[in-house]
């Protein structure tokens, strides 16, 4: 797959991190919960995380970037900026 869309996510708080797993298809968020968040990434996307608080998702369209980042800022404790 060549990535043509890139997006990036920072994730702005004190503790709160970010890893991937499985080739850039699962994303697990520290968000101050007892445990971790985890998301399946669309099979159109994949994640990578470049410092615990930085996400750089890429992709073929932007529709499911977009989507995947409207996911990721639905709890009120990320902050994650665009």
């Amino acid at each position: 797959m060549e990535a043509k869309k890139f997006r990036f996510l920072k994730i702005v708080g004190v503790g709160f991190k970010a890893r991937t797993e499985v080739e850039g298809r699962q994303l697990f968020l520290k968000l101050g919960y007892s445990h971790e968040v985890e998301f399946s990434v669309p099979p159109a996307v994949r994640v990578f995380c470049f410092k615990p608080n930085i996400i750089c998702c890429t992709g073929i369209n932007n529709i499911s970037l977009q989507v995947l980042s409207a996911a990721a800022n639905l709890p009120k404790f990320t902050r994650a900026r665009v």
